[in-house]
Protein backbone atom coordinates (compact mmCIF):
# COMPACT_ATOMS: atom_id res chain seq x y z
CA UNK A 1 0.00 0.00 0.00
CA UNK A 2 2.91 2.39 0.48
CA UNK A 3 4.65 1.80 -2.19
CA UNK A 4 1.40 2.31 -4.20
CA UNK A 5 0.79 5.67 -2.65
CA UNK A 6 4.53 6.51 -3.23
CA UNK A 7 4.02 5.72 -6.85
CA UNK A 8 1.40 7.28 -7.13
CA UNK A 9 2.55 10.60 -5.68
CA UNK A 10 5.87 10.06 -8.02
CA UNK A 11 3.74 10.04 -11.22
CA UNK A 12 1.55 13.41 -10.08
CA UNK A 13 5.09 15.10 -9.55
CA UNK A 14 6.75 13.74 -12.55
CA UNK A 15 3.87 14.03 -15.14
CA UNK A 16 3.57 17.87 -13.64
CA UNK A 17 -0.11 17.39 -12.53
CA UNK A 18 0.41 18.37 -8.76
CA UNK A 19 2.36 21.61 -11.11
CA UNK A 20 -0.84 22.22 -13.08
CA UNK A 21 -3.27 22.21 -9.96
CA UNK A 22 -0.80 24.22 -8.36
CA UNK A 23 -0.80 27.13 -11.36
CA UNK A 24 -4.66 26.27 -11.21
CA UNK A 25 -5.05 27.04 -7.85
CA UNK A 26 -3.03 30.16 -8.07
CA UNK A 27 -5.38 31.56 -10.93
CA UNK A 28 -8.72 30.82 -8.23
CA UNK A 29 -6.76 33.02 -5.80
CA UNK A 30 -6.41 35.93 -8.17
CA UNK A 31 -10.14 35.06 -9.37
CA UNK A 32 -11.04 35.65 -5.34
CA UNK A 33 -9.84 38.71 -5.11
CA UNK A 34 -10.80 40.61 -8.33
CA UNK A 35 -14.64 38.74 -8.05
CA UNK A 36 -14.90 39.21 -4.53
CA UNK A 37 -16.61 35.26 -4.58
CA UNK A 38 -14.80 32.24 -5.07
CA UNK A 39 -14.65 31.12 -8.50
CA UNK A 40 -16.10 27.40 -10.06
CA UNK A 41 -13.83 24.86 -9.88
CA UNK A 42 -14.16 23.91 -13.17
CA UNK A 43 -13.97 27.20 -15.84
CA UNK A 44 -12.59 27.29 -19.46
CA UNK A 45 -9.88 29.44 -18.27
CA UNK A 46 -8.95 26.76 -15.77
CA UNK A 47 -9.01 24.13 -18.36
CA UNK A 48 -6.68 26.10 -20.47
CA UNK A 49 -3.84 27.05 -17.37
CA UNK A 50 -4.13 23.17 -16.61
CA UNK A 51 -3.83 21.30 -19.63
CA UNK A 52 -0.84 24.63 -21.13
CA UNK A 53 0.93 23.45 -17.87
CA UNK A 54 0.86 20.22 -19.12
CA UNK A 55 1.55 20.41 -22.44
CA UNK A 56 4.45 23.02 -21.83
CA UNK A 57 6.31 20.93 -18.69
CA UNK A 58 5.83 17.68 -20.74
CA UNK A 59 7.09 18.72 -23.92
CA UNK A 60 10.97 18.45 -23.21
CA UNK A 61 10.15 14.70 -21.60
CA UNK A 62 8.76 13.46 -24.82
CA UNK A 63 11.42 14.86 -27.35
CA UNK A 64 13.96 14.17 -24.62
CA UNK A 65 15.90 10.83 -25.60
CA UNK A 66 14.48 7.89 -23.43
CA UNK A 67 17.77 7.94 -21.69
CA UNK A 68 18.07 11.04 -21.01
CA UNK A 69 18.93 12.99 -17.72
CA UNK A 70 15.57 12.70 -16.35
CA UNK A 71 15.95 9.97 -13.49
CA UNK A 72 12.40 8.47 -14.64
CA UNK A 73 12.75 9.02 -17.84
CA UNK A 74 12.08 5.25 -18.98
CA UNK A 75 9.57 4.77 -16.08
CA UNK A 76 7.22 7.50 -16.98
CA UNK A 77 8.12 7.68 -20.41
CA UNK A 78 4.16 6.71 -21.56
CA UNK A 79 3.01 8.98 -18.80
CA UNK A 80 4.37 11.66 -20.47
CA UNK A 81 3.36 11.10 -23.54
CA UNK A 82 -0.04 10.54 -21.88
CA UNK A 83 0.12 13.87 -20.08
CA UNK A 84 1.14 16.05 -23.36
CA UNK A 85 -1.44 14.58 -25.17
CA UNK A 86 -4.11 15.60 -23.09
CA UNK A 87 -2.61 18.98 -22.53
CA UNK A 88 -3.02 19.61 -25.90
CA UNK A 89 -6.78 18.79 -26.04
CA UNK A 90 -6.86 20.60 -22.75
CA UNK A 91 -5.07 23.96 -23.95
CA UNK A 92 -7.59 23.62 -27.55
CA UNK A 93 -10.48 23.53 -25.67
CA UNK A 94 -9.56 26.29 -23.16
CA UNK A 95 -8.47 28.60 -25.74
CA UNK A 96 -11.93 27.98 -27.97
CA UNK A 97 -14.34 31.20 -27.88
CA UNK A 98 -12.29 32.59 -25.75
CA UNK A 99 -11.72 36.40 -25.94
CA UNK A 100 -9.02 37.33 -28.60
CA UNK A 101 -7.05 38.88 -26.28
CA UNK A 102 -6.79 36.23 -24.01
CA UNK A 103 -6.07 33.87 -26.73
CA UNK A 104 -3.33 36.02 -28.57
CA UNK A 105 -1.84 36.90 -24.27
CA UNK A 106 -2.08 32.88 -24.11
CA UNK A 107 -0.29 32.15 -27.17
CA UNK A 108 2.59 35.07 -26.49
CA UNK A 109 2.86 32.88 -22.56
CA UNK A 110 3.01 29.84 -24.71
CA UNK A 111 6.07 31.16 -27.21
CA UNK A 112 8.27 32.25 -24.16
CA UNK A 113 7.42 29.15 -22.26
CA UNK A 114 8.69 26.97 -25.16
CA UNK A 115 11.30 28.77 -26.17
CA UNK A 116 12.63 28.39 -22.39
CA UNK A 117 13.17 24.31 -22.99
CA UNK A 118 12.86 23.89 -26.83
CA UNK A 119 16.29 25.65 -28.93
CA UNK A 120 13.67 28.28 -31.12
CA UNK A 121 15.77 31.09 -30.71
CA UNK A 122 16.90 33.12 -33.93
CA UNK A 123 19.97 34.27 -32.60
CA UNK A 124 23.22 33.40 -30.57
CA UNK A 125 24.98 30.04 -30.39
CA UNK A 126 22.30 29.01 -27.36
CA UNK A 127 19.10 28.93 -28.55
CA UNK A 128 17.28 28.06 -25.30
CA UNK A 129 15.67 31.26 -23.42
CA UNK A 130 17.30 28.94 -19.80
CA UNK A 131 20.77 29.04 -21.44
CA UNK A 132 20.86 32.83 -20.82
CA UNK A 133 21.44 32.53 -16.73
CA UNK A 134 19.37 35.91 -16.01
CA UNK A 135 16.63 35.14 -18.61
CA UNK A 136 16.05 31.65 -17.18
CA UNK A 137 14.80 33.16 -14.20
CA UNK A 138 13.12 36.01 -15.80
CA UNK A 139 10.97 34.49 -18.39
CA UNK A 140 9.96 31.17 -15.85
CA UNK A 141 8.67 34.16 -13.17
CA UNK A 142 7.43 35.71 -15.70
CA UNK A 143 5.42 33.49 -17.62
CA UNK A 144 3.97 31.81 -14.22
CA UNK A 145 3.09 35.64 -13.01
CA UNK A 146 1.29 36.32 -16.54
CA UNK A 147 -0.74 33.24 -16.30
CA UNK A 148 -1.91 32.88 -12.75
CA UNK A 149 -2.16 36.98 -12.65
CA UNK A 150 -2.99 38.88 -15.68
CA UNK A 151 -4.77 35.97 -17.50
CA UNK A 152 -7.51 35.28 -14.67
CA UNK A 153 -7.82 39.36 -15.39
CA UNK A 154 -8.58 39.02 -18.89
CA UNK A 155 -10.91 36.30 -18.51
CA UNK A 156 -13.02 38.56 -15.94
CA UNK A 157 -13.01 41.36 -18.41
CA UNK A 158 -10.92 43.46 -15.29
CA UNK A 159 -8.64 46.08 -16.00
CA UNK A 160 -4.74 44.77 -14.91
CA UNK A 161 -4.35 48.70 -13.97
CA UNK A 162 -6.63 47.98 -11.28
CA UNK A 163 -4.76 45.25 -9.19
CA UNK A 164 -1.27 46.16 -9.40
CA UNK A 165 -0.27 44.60 -5.87
CA UNK A 166 -1.62 41.33 -7.15
CA UNK A 167 0.85 41.12 -10.02
CA UNK A 168 3.42 42.46 -7.24
CA UNK A 169 2.44 40.08 -4.90
CA UNK A 170 2.28 36.91 -7.68
CA UNK A 171 5.73 37.95 -9.08
CA UNK A 172 7.44 38.16 -5.58
CA UNK A 173 6.07 34.71 -4.77
CA UNK A 174 7.24 33.21 -8.00
CA UNK A 175 10.69 34.64 -8.15
CA UNK A 176 11.11 33.10 -4.99
CA UNK A 177 10.23 29.87 -6.16
CA UNK A 178 12.80 30.20 -8.68
CA UNK A 179 15.58 30.89 -7.03
CA UNK A 180 14.58 28.31 -4.95
CA UNK A 181 14.72 25.68 -7.73
CA UNK A 182 17.98 27.54 -9.32
CA UNK A 183 19.87 26.54 -6.08
CA UNK A 184 18.70 22.95 -7.19
CA UNK A 185 19.93 23.09 -10.88
CA UNK A 186 23.38 24.64 -9.65
CA UNK A 187 25.28 21.66 -10.91
CA UNK A 188 23.25 20.74 -13.95
CA UNK A 189 23.31 24.52 -14.98
CA UNK A 190 27.27 24.39 -14.31
CA UNK A 191 27.55 22.05 -16.85
CA UNK A 192 25.70 22.62 -19.16
CA UNK A 193 27.58 26.34 -18.54
CA UNK A 194 24.58 27.90 -18.23
CA UNK A 195 25.68 30.95 -15.25
CA UNK A 196 22.17 31.27 -13.38
CA UNK A 197 21.63 33.65 -10.23
CA UNK A 198 23.00 31.13 -7.60
CA UNK A 199 26.70 30.89 -9.70
CA UNK A 200 26.88 34.41 -9.73
CA UNK A 201 25.94 35.61 -6.44
CA UNK A 202 26.44 32.49 -4.35
CA UNK A 203 24.33 29.84 -2.45
CA UNK A 204 24.43 31.80 0.94
CA UNK A 205 23.76 34.52 -1.06
CA UNK A 206 20.98 32.90 -2.67
CA UNK A 207 19.35 32.10 0.62
CA UNK A 208 19.91 35.67 1.97
CA UNK A 209 18.09 36.60 -0.97
CA UNK A 210 15.20 34.18 -0.78
CA UNK A 211 14.60 35.63 2.94
CA UNK A 212 14.76 39.20 1.50
CA UNK A 213 11.95 38.32 -0.78
CA UNK A 214 9.80 36.56 1.49
CA UNK A 215 9.85 39.71 3.63
CA UNK A 216 8.91 41.87 0.61
CA UNK A 217 6.08 39.36 -0.09
CA UNK A 218 4.92 40.25 3.89
CA UNK A 219 4.94 44.12 3.13
CA UNK A 220 3.22 43.80 -0.43
CA UNK A 221 0.76 41.71 1.08
CA UNK A 222 0.37 44.34 3.74
CA UNK A 223 0.02 46.98 1.39
CA UNK A 224 -2.75 44.74 -0.37
CA UNK A 225 -4.73 43.89 2.61
CA UNK A 226 -4.75 48.16 3.53
CA UNK A 227 -6.53 48.12 -0.20
CA UNK A 228 -9.06 45.12 -0.06
CA UNK A 229 -9.44 44.63 3.68
CA UNK A 230 -9.26 41.08 3.04
CA UNK A 231 -8.39 38.90 6.23
CA UNK A 232 -8.64 35.49 5.12
CA UNK A 233 -5.90 36.57 2.39
CA UNK A 234 -3.70 38.09 4.40
CA UNK A 235 -3.33 36.07 7.09
CA UNK A 236 -2.89 32.85 4.28
CA UNK A 237 -0.35 34.83 2.84
CA UNK A 238 1.60 35.37 5.64
CA UNK A 239 1.10 31.59 6.89
CA UNK A 240 2.53 30.72 3.41
CA UNK A 241 5.84 32.90 3.88
CA UNK A 242 6.20 30.66 7.09
CA UNK A 243 5.85 27.43 5.70
CA UNK A 244 7.85 28.72 2.62
CA UNK A 245 10.53 29.60 4.89
CA UNK A 246 10.55 26.05 6.93
CA UNK A 247 10.40 24.54 3.23
CA UNK A 248 13.97 26.36 2.29
CA UNK A 249 15.56 25.22 5.55
CA UNK A 250 13.90 21.59 4.83
CA UNK A 251 15.45 21.55 1.56
CA UNK A 252 18.65 22.69 2.44
CA UNK A 253 19.10 20.38 4.68
CA UNK A 254 17.70 17.12 2.78
CA UNK A 255 17.63 18.24 -0.82
CA UNK A 256 15.52 15.57 -3.42
CA UNK A 257 13.78 15.70 -6.20
CA UNK A 258 11.12 14.48 -4.97
CA UNK A 259 10.88 16.75 -2.19
CA UNK A 260 11.53 19.73 -4.11
CA UNK A 261 8.51 19.52 -6.84
CA UNK A 262 6.15 18.64 -3.80
CA UNK A 263 6.92 21.00 -1.20
CA UNK A 264 8.53 23.72 -3.46
CA UNK A 265 5.75 23.45 -5.75
CA UNK A 266 3.41 22.90 -2.41
CA UNK A 267 3.32 25.95 -1.15
CA UNK A 268 1.70 27.32 -4.34
CA UNK A 269 -1.04 25.24 -3.77
CA UNK A 270 -1.22 25.69 -0.06
CA UNK A 271 -1.36 29.60 -0.54
CA UNK A 272 -4.90 28.94 -3.35
CA UNK A 273 -6.17 27.05 -0.98
CA UNK A 274 -5.63 29.24 2.23
CA UNK A 275 -7.13 32.31 0.42
CA UNK A 276 -10.15 29.97 -1.24
CA UNK A 277 -11.15 28.53 2.17
CA UNK A 278 -13.31 30.58 4.58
Amino acid sequence: MVKFIIRFVDLLLYTSLFTACCATGLCMATERLITAASPPLISRLHILVLGSTLLVYNTPRIIRRPDGDHPHSLQYRKWYFFSFTAGMVLTAVGLYRQQLELQLSSVALGIFAFAYFLPLLPFGNKKRLRDFGWLKITVLAGVWTMATSVLPMLYWHKNIGDYPFEILVRLVFIFTLCVIFDIRDMQADMADNINTLPQKVGIRNSYRLINVTLALLVVLSLVQYARYQLAERFAGALLTVVITWLVVGYLRKRPSERAYLLLADGVMLLYAILVLVR
